[in-house]
C-alpha cells in the first residue's frame, strides 16, 4: 500500500488540494493540522505567537 503526504500550499484552499490527490490518484485517509508559531522579541524577550496552521493529508494509493 502507497501512501503520500499532501500539504495545503500557502495559496490553495483545501478543495484544491483534494482535487490534486484525486489527479496523482490518491484519495485521502487522514487530516492533520498543526499550528504554526513565529518568534517574537517582546521586551528582551523570546514569545511564541500563533501565525497559523499547516494542514496535512494522507493519501492512499487508489488501485
Amino acid at each position: 500500500m502507497s501512501k503520500k503526504k499532501f500539504y495545503v500550499q500557502e495559496n490553495e484552499t483545501i478543495d484544491q488540494c483534494l482535487a490534486r490527490m484525486k489527479e496523482e490518484g490518491y484519495i485521502p485517509v487522514r487530516r492533520i493540522e498543526q499550528p504554526v508559531f513565529k518568534k517574537e522579541n517582546v521586551n528582551g524577550e523570546m514569545k511564541y505567537t500563533p501565525a497559523g496552521r499547516e494542514i496535512m493529508f494522507e493519501g492512499k494509493k487508489v488501485i
